[in-house]
Order: C-alpha cells, then sequence, then structure tokens
C-alpha cells in the first residue's frame, strides 16, 4: 500500500510575484470600489419576492448567480440573477481602468487575487444571503425539448435566502430533500445536458488535480485550494480555493464531480447561449469561440479507442462517445486526454463597432460558434471574477430593451479579446505553476520509489510521454515509451522543486 504522500506549508507569494499578480489595486480605484453607488437603484425591478439560492465552494463569498427554477408543464422557468457589477463601476474610471488590466480573478491554492477589491467582489457586489443585491435578472423559459421558448432581462434587486453548495445539493437531491427553490434543477439539468449532447456538444471529464491542505475538505474546511477545470466549456465549471492560515501541509488529490457541477453548469450554459444569440442577432456584442474541431483531431480520436480496444458506433458523435464512457476505466482517462484535442482554438470575437463609430464586416456563421457547445455562448454569468462578462451583459440589455448600445462599451468591445486572452494566460500559467511546485514539493525524497500509474499520452517526437497517477493526484512527462491508455508501474526519478520538475520511467524500463 502506498504511503500519504503530503508537502510541508507552500509559500505561493513566488508563483505571484513571478507572474506579477497581487492585491494593489491603486488608492483611487480601491476607494470606488470600497464606496459603490448603485447607478441604475431608480430603475430597478423589486424581485425580492422570489427566493433566490446561490450554489458555490462553501467559502466562496464572490457570489456572481443566484438562482430560482420551478416546473412549468413539462418545460422550466429559470430565474437566474447575475451580479450588476457594471452598476457599481464608474465607466472609464480607476477601477473600470484598474479591472481592465486585470482582465480576471487569478486563483492559487491559498488564496485567489481578485479582479476586484474584495470589498466589491465579496461585498457590495456580491449575492450574499440575506443581503438585498442589485442583479441583472435573466428569466428564460425552457419548453419541454430543452430549448429556450422566451428569453426576457432586465435590472432588479433580488435577496438570496440560502447559500448552498454543490456536495450538500448533490446530497439533498439524492435524500429527496433539496431546497424548494432549487427542486427543479436535477431534471433541469439532466434535460439541458441530454440535449446538448444531441446537438453535438462535446463535454470533457477529465480528473481534476486539486491542491489541499493536510486532513482539509476542499469544499468546505478553510484554507483549501482546488484547481478545477470547467467541465464542457469555458465558464462552465470554476477554480474556486478559499484563503488560509498557515500551519499544515499540502498534498494533492483528485477533486470529486457531483452531480450539482453538472446541473449547475447548465444554467450558466443555457444563459450564455441566450446571451451569444442576441448579440450575434444584433451584430454587436463579445462571443466565445471555438472553432470545428480539425478532422485530424476526430480521426486520432477514433485511432486511438481503435488501438484500446473501445467501440464507437458510426452514427456516435464524438461527444456522445465521450459521455458514454465508464469513468473508472484507465482507457477512459486516455480517450479524455485526447478528446482535449477537439477543443483547440478557443478565442474572443468582438462584434459590432470597433471603436470608433465604424461597422464591422459579419463574420462567418462558422466564426461565431463555440464547437464544444455546438452553438453561439457568450460568457455573461461570472461579472465579479471575468472582465468581458460586464460589457457582454450591457450590450444584451441594451438590445433587449431596444436602447443603443452605450457608448463606453462599445469604444471597449474592440479591446477586450486581447485582454481577456492574456489573462486566460495568465490564470492558466498560475494554474500550472502551483500545481507542479506542489507535486515536486510533494514528491521531493521520494524518488526511487514505484508508483501505479495510467499512461494519458504516448511519447511524440516532440514531447515525453505523460502518465497519470491517481494517488497523489500527479501528470507528469514519463520516459520511454509506455502504451497509450494503460495502467503500468512507473519509477519516479526526479522531483525539483526549485525546477517544478518531476519526472518517471516505466518500472523495469
Amino acid at each position: 500500500m502506498q504511503r500519504k504522500l503530503s508537502a510541508p506549508d507552500l509559500d505561493f507569494d513566488a508563483v505571484r510575484n513571478e507572474l506579477g499578480v497581487s492585491e494593489d489595486y491603486g488608492a483611487t480605484a480601491q476607494a470606488e470600489a470600497d464606496h459603490p453607488v448603485d447607478r441604475f437603484a431608480a430603475v430597478r425591478e423589486d424581485r425580492t419576492d422570489l427566493p433566490f439560492v446561490t450554489i458555490d465552494p462553501p467559502t466562496s463569498m464572490d457570489l456572481d448567480q443566484a438562482v430560482h427554477i420551478v416546473a412549468d408543464g413539462e418545460g422550466f422557468v429559470v430565474n437566474y440573477a447575475i451580479a450588476d457589477v457594471a452598476a457599481l463601476i464608474e465607466p472609464e474610471g480607476a477601477l473600470d481602468a484598474e479591472s481592465r488590466r486585470r482582465g480576471t480573478t487569478v486563483y492559487f491554492p491559498d488564496c485567489s487575487v481578485p479582479l476586484h477589491p474584495r470589498s466589491l467582489s465579496e461585498g457590495a457586489g456580491s449575492l450574499l444571503p440575506d443581503q438585498t443585491r442589485p442583479c441583472v435578472l435573466w428569466t428564460i423559459r425552457v419548453g419541454a425539448d430543452g430549448e429556450p421558448a422566451d428569453v426576457s432581462i432586465a435590472r432588479a434587486t433580488v435577496r438570496s435566502v440560502a447559500k448552498l453548495d454543490y456536495a450538500g445539493v448533490s446530497a439533498d437531491a439524492a435524500a429527496g430533500r433539496l431546497h424548494p427553490s432549487i427542486d427543479a434543477l436535477p431534471a433541469f439539468g439532466e434535460l439541458r445536458h441530454r440535449v446538448a449532447l444531441d446537438r453535438g456538444a462535446v463535454e470533457l471529464d477529465l480528473p481534476d488535480q486539486e491542491v489541499v491542505r493536510d486532513g482539509g475538505d476542499a469544499r468546505s474546511a478553510p484554507g483549501a485550494g482546488s484547481i478545477r477545470p470547467a467541465r464542457s466549456a469555458p465558464g462552465a465549471g470554476s477554480i474556486r480555493p478559499a484563503r488560509s492560515a498557515p500551519g499544515a501541509g499540502w498534498t494533492l488529490r483528485l477533486a470529486p464531480h457531483t452531480p450539482a457541477d453538472l446541473w449547475n453548469s447548465q444554467l450558466s450554459l443555457l444563459t450564455g447561449m441566450c446571451a451569444g444569440q442576441i448579440m450575434a442577432d444584433a451584430g454587436i456584442g463579445l462571443l466565445r469561440t471555438l472553432p470545428p474541431a480539425d478532422p485530424r483531431a476526430v480521426s486520432a480520436l477514433r485511432a486511438t479507442a481503435t488501438s484500446l480496444d473501445v467501440d464507437w458506433p458510426a452514427d456516435v458523435t464524438p461527444g456522445q462517445f465521450l459521455a458514454g464512457l465508464p469513468r473508472e476505466e484507465p482507457a477512459t482517462l486516455a480517450l479524455m486526454s485526447v478528446g482535449a484535442t477537439l477543443m483547440r482554438g478557443a478565442d474572443y470575437l468582438a462584434l459590432g463597432s470597433n471603436g470608433d463609430g465604424d461597422v464591422r464586416e459579419t463574420p462567418s456563421p462558422d466564426r461565431l460558434r463555440h464547437a464544444a457547445i455546438a452553438g453561439l455562448y457568450a460568457h455573461v454569468t461570472a461579472p465579479l471574477r471575468r472582465l468581458g462578462d460586464r460589457f457582454a451583459t450591457e450590450v444584451c440589455l441594451a438590445v433587449t430593451s431596444g436602447n443603443p448600445v452605450p457608448d463606453w462599451v462599445t469604444r471597449a468591445l474592440p479591446t477586450l479579446p486581447k485582454i481577456l486572452r492574456a489573462a486566460d494566460s495568465l490564470a492558466s500559467s498560475a494554474d500550472r505553476a502551483s500545481i507542479d511546485l506542489t507535486e515536486a514539493v510533494v514528491l521531493a525524497g521520494r524518488v526511487g520509489e514505484t508508483f501505479d500509474a495510467v499512461v494519458l499520452h504516448a511519447a511524440t517526437e516532440h514531447r515525453a510521454a505523460q502518465v497519470f497517477l491517481a494517488d497523489p493526484a500527479v501528470i507528469a512527462p514519463c520516459d520511454g515509451d509506455p502504451a497509450q491508455g494503460r495502467g503500468i508501474s512507473v519509477v519516479l526519478t526526479v522531483a525539483d522543486p526549485s525546477a517544478r520538475k518531476v519526472l518517471f520511467v516505466p518500472a523495469g524500463g
């Protein structure tokens, strides 16, 4: 039996310093965040009659979304409240400029560095329980076919009555005691998931590496952090560590996926698809795009399935094939990993004005779409954590109300794709550097030991093979030429914390 491996207390300040990430927002921007004013208070609808709830990791305080969902015949009525960040930030002021410099909240295992100061992101702007808050309220009627039948958007005030978490919602659903405000969520989530797969969407369910304090629970204990990629599309999931106190060591494990993760992601995906359609129809806005999968990537996935003796019927889409794989099989890990190549080329696309009043040429329909979602898509549901969401939301509000898009939005739109690409790159670097450091420190002193692993990728001319260890949860290069998708034993040959490097070789090879 393998002994449990853990690292001493790790200081992730070195990673933050290396990446230039800090909570210094400047005095003027900080003051604006500390004393926000709701610029639309006089025109809001009062929807505090609806008992909204939030679903987030237990330690999260930057709550972007609150939901109230009910069955409506064979369909559903979804009320989805999104924090109205744009109402609390003076357009083109100091805080706006600082948020554009940052682009995103950056997550580390021991803390997050928010896009906006905590007084806004975890205070006045957050949909915290028992607080009346400004929001942008999406009301979406979903038919029995799982498709949106009617969409309305309005500025409103709402009041969350409960702060729920994924594990708790999943347990309550299994026990038949879901909060009344989300009693219809499982049926809605499963319906939308089926519709997505039938539409040709692709969902990857690779294991998520999670960096946690020894003895901690990343979903409930302060001081736990996790690195959690999205389940199916950008914005569908979240990386939500909490701030922590020093004292304990760190370890790596697999982050559990709960049914509530999937159900909740479908709320965000539905809203993002409605937003994408609104902006594409109007010819102005900010879309999240992904080109169609390279046919060579699909062929490579089929070839991998054949080499692993996994049946893939000709009439089954890649998304349906991947969704139907047994989660515990070693071959599934390899196929999911290869499936990630179907999702290359994600980008942002600004539609409409170029900032000087000129109208841009309309891109082709394929250029507008997000191939993994098999439809139009936009980020609008996490404005506390992502810069582009508040601008896209303003476009949707203006278009659906018949008003012109505000000038400060049209001026910003053409600049946002570049900002968001850089922000995504920074967030990815923070994730990778944090995990690489933890892997190397956790395994330091264990060189020469043997571990059970699964080969995610075979070696190529340009890259070593890649193996996955379940305990501790490590993904690392492996010398030699092990067969993809097979379970093997590997020997640790390098664990260098200063270089953040880990390397294995096949046992006996």
